[in-house]
């Protein structure tokens, strides 16, 4: 591939330089795996059970049970502490078969291929539980990265077709330690206390990215290493205008890659053509796409054939892979930054062992499942059909206007016996609040026909806002 403005050489130089002072400073962190024996499944994927269609405890995944309590008060609106079905000794009073509790079918999480209830990966959890515990507990910088973990970021990397990967403990920690990572180069490259105003980075980011993503850009600001250019929401020819205007050297463009709460996705291939002009380093937060789209599950990168024009990709283990976490994948030289310098990573506690565990599972049964895949795509056709509202992803973003109405087409769900929630400010701007639907694989044909019927009875499809909202988020 060729790319403009020596980019190999700028940022691979930037980050090598920036390692060296770390080193000869001696601030650069090394991982170094304690080995838990018996060792973790290393060579055959065959060890991990996979089945070729929807089974039983599948559906577990989207049927869930509240209390009466606590349903009558969401259809009051009235705030819950969240104790309603907690007896006074402190054990829930599970009285499901006198009445207390409502059956709900969930369309409002992110366990979009129901992988949280399978059998594979839950024996990964117990048997990694069984033999280890929780693991050693500390910092991954300390004690608390094993065999385990390390196995797991080797199949994300693998996944995302990336040299390295280095996990987090959340998501949100991942785009935290990308950007104060950032943020950090130039300080490290530049000795003076105050850079020069030409040696500083460049930070473009889309306007609707995620809460993580816009508080780790205001930690690298706090730096004032950094200069942060907002262009409007997936609109490549204002980010081109803002490019080309910009002197400064070093250049990173932030993006969601399937935005969480429009449903839409990021123009990859007009950023990769953008990158290819302006050189700068592409990093994308892939977690609503990581094992959802792609032949392989790979992600967003991986549908639109731009894994290798993707320098950092950020992820979570909470959403498609049904467990919990989140990671950075990229080249080795950017994980030695980050796990020297990105404070959310370096000052938490690592993943339990069997956390990990079942991640790794859940990676290699999410891409061996490719049914799964399948199954969540269909579903997106089925809802299109059946409401003609022109959806693109399993994220749907049915923007209805006020909380009143919102809060109105949520609650007559809720006594349909759909869990879907009114999505309203600040995570969301004034007068677009929304019914945010998701899709997963583990719902049915039939499911969708239910839930059409319920919400066409609240709101009139051809009247809905949908997606590419351009306003600015507010969190």
């Amino acid at each position: 591939m060729v790319r403009d403005n020596n980019y190999g050489d700028s940022w691979d130089s930037w980050v090598e330089e920036a390692l060296a002072k770390l080193h000869s400073s001696k601030l650069l962190r090394s991982l170094r795996p304690i080995n838990l024996s018996p060792q973790p499944h290393k060579n055959s994927e065959d060890d991990y059970q996979v089945f070729d269609e929807m089974q039983p405890w599948d559906r577990s995944s989207v049927e869930i049970s509240i209390s009466e309590p606590t349903f009558h008060k969401w259809l009051l609106d009235i705030p819950s502490s969240g104790d309603e079905d907690i007896c006074s000794n402190g054990v829930a009073d599970n009285k499901e078969a006198n009445g207390r509790f409502k059956k709900l079918l969930l369309f409002s999480g992110n366990d979009y291929l129901g992988l949280s209830s399978h059998p594979t990966i839950a024996r990964a959890a117990a048997n990694a539980a069984q033999k280890h515990g929780m693991g050693p507990r500390g910092s991954a910088l300390i004690c608390g990265y094993t065999n385990y973990h390390r196995l797991l970021e080797s199949s994300l990397a693998d996944l995302k077709k990336k040299e390295d990967c280095l996990l987090c403990p959340t998501g949100f920690a991942a785009n935290m330690a990308v950007m104060v990572a950032l943020g950090n180069i130039v300080s490290l490259l530049d000795a003076a206390e105050k850079p020069m105003k030409e040696d500083r980075i460049a930070i473009f980011s889309d306007a609707l990215n995620h809460a993580s993503i816009i508080d780790g850009i205001r930690l690298a600001e706090r730096q004032h290493t950094v200069d942060v250019y907002v262009y409007r929401h997936c609109d490549m020819s204002h980010l081109s205008s803002l490019l080309s205007s910009c002197e400064l050297k070093k250049k990173v463009v932030v993006t969601d890659s399937l935005f969480s709460m429009d449903g839409d996705f990021a123009p990859m291939n007009e950023l990769v053509n953008l990158r290819e002009r302006h050189g700068f380093l592409l990093v994308i937060d892939d977690a609503h796409g990581t094992l959802v789209c792609g032949k392989h599950g790979g992600g967003v990168a991986e549908e639109f054939s731009c894994d290798r024009q993707v320098d950092i990709c950020i992820g979570t283990l909470s959403k498609a892979a049904g467990c919990h976490g989140g990671f950075i994948a990229c080249s080795k030289k950017w994980k030695q930054l980050i796990q020297s310098r990105g404070r959310s990573f370096i000052f938490s506690t690592s993943s339990p062992v069997p956390i990990a565990a079942a991640a790794h599972a859940a990676v290699i049964v999410g891409k061996k499942e490719a049914w799964r895949r399948k199954a969540i795509w269909n579903r997106v056709q089925e809802f299109r059909a059946l409401t003609g509202i022109p959806i693109t992803s399993p994220i749907i973003s049915l923007i209805v206007g006020s909380e009143e109405k919102a809060l109105k087409a949520s609650r007559h769900l809720l006594k349909s016996g759909f869990h879907v929630t009114a999505i309203r400010p600040p995570t969301v701007p004034p007068n677009s609040c929304r019914l945010r639907v998701t899709l997963c694989a583990t719902h049915t044909a039939d499911d969708l026909k239910k839930l059409t019927a319920a919400l066409s009875c609240c709101i009139n499809f051809q009247d809905i806002g949908l997606c590419n909202s351009r306003g600015t988020a507010r969190l």
